[in-house]
């Protein structure tokens, strides 16, 4: 069987005013970015099922890898592929007096975080955080990020955060070389409001990048809300592998009872080495060194 036998016709461009009720599935070809690009295209509504194929990156989005197409897509079209719902983020800009800014009226849903940065400016990032209106803290640093699980690999994980299982539901704010060592990341319920707001003491804007992709400019007193979606990303994972047991009556074939969590577990080793000790030179010789 392949991949061509499931197209019925010819592949049109997809725009972002295309009601995405009537797509059934989206496969993405590339790396975690083309994961990110494809979520973006989504703003309204549910999100159809993704297969992403990797084209040679590693990357924790990336289940399969292109030469694995055709199996992988006979798998899902016959059911036996599990989809893992990664959460997204629902996040708007607002502006002084509490309105969405121009623009930005729909908002936007990320798949990773939305990052407050100081950018190019040589002054700290002075930013109040709210949360479910109540003032948690005001920021000195070079910025907060608010990531997903998902996005707990990437951005805030380099900045000092954990490393958040992607089926949990939950916020994740992450600061970003705060000025106070007792600022340490947080992991906030799924069903939080954040609200990051400049300042008024602020001496310059921050700028607020969303999944790395869009990247504007707060000025004190504007802010950015940011909660869960309502529409999580359902991502297509490999099938559930099979083991055989053996018995003097006979084989039984059963389902591996925690294949998800597996293979995160196999991810986080495989592409981030955790835990890994550093090994000293002097214990570690070439067959040409022993000789």
């Amino acid at each position: 069987m392949t991949g061509g036998a499931f197209i019925q016709r010819s592949p049109v461009i997809f725009e972002k005013n295309v009601d995405s009720t009537s797509i059934n599935l989206v496969i993405t070809l590339g790396g975690d970015g083309t994961i990110l690009h494809a979520s973006s295209l989504f703003r309204e509504g549910p999100v159809p099922p993704v297969l992403s194929f990797s084209l040679g990156t590693l990357g924790f989005l990336l289940p399969f890898h292109i030469e694995s197409y055709q199996k992988a897509i006979a798998h899902a079209f016959s059911g036996h592929a599990t989809v893992l719902p990664r959460m997204r983020l629902a996040c708007r800009l607002l502006d002084a007096n509490g309105d969405h800014r121009s623009g930005s009226a729909s908002g936007f849903q990320l798949m990773n975080e939305v990052t407050l940065h100081r950018g190019r400016s040589p002054h700290l990032a002075m930013i109040d955080a709210y949360i479910d209106g109540q003032h948690l803290t005001e920021s000195l640093s070079d910025g907060l990020i608010i990531s997903t699980p998902t996005g707990s690999t990437a951005y805030s994980l380099s900045s000092g955060g954990p490393i958040v299982h992607p089926s949990m539901k939950a916020l994740l704010l992450t600061p970003i070389c705060p000025r106070s060592l007792s600022f340490r990341p947080l992991l906030l319920p799924g069903t939080c409001r954040v609200e990051l707001r400049i300042s008024r003491k602020s001496r310059a804007p921050v700028e607020v990048s969303m999944d790395g992709q869009d990247v504007r400019l707060l000025h004190p007193d504007q802010s950015v809300v940011v909660e869960a979606s309502p529409y999580p990303i359902p991502c297509i994972n490999r099938p559930p592998e099979t083991r055989r047991s053996t018995t003097p009556e006979e084989t039984v074939v059963t389902k591996a009872p925690t294949q998800e969590s597996d293979g995160w577990v196999r991810d986080i080793n495989r592409l981030l080495h955790f835990n890994t000790s550093f090994k000293s030179s002097a214990l570690v010789h070439t067959p040409h060194e022993k000789e």
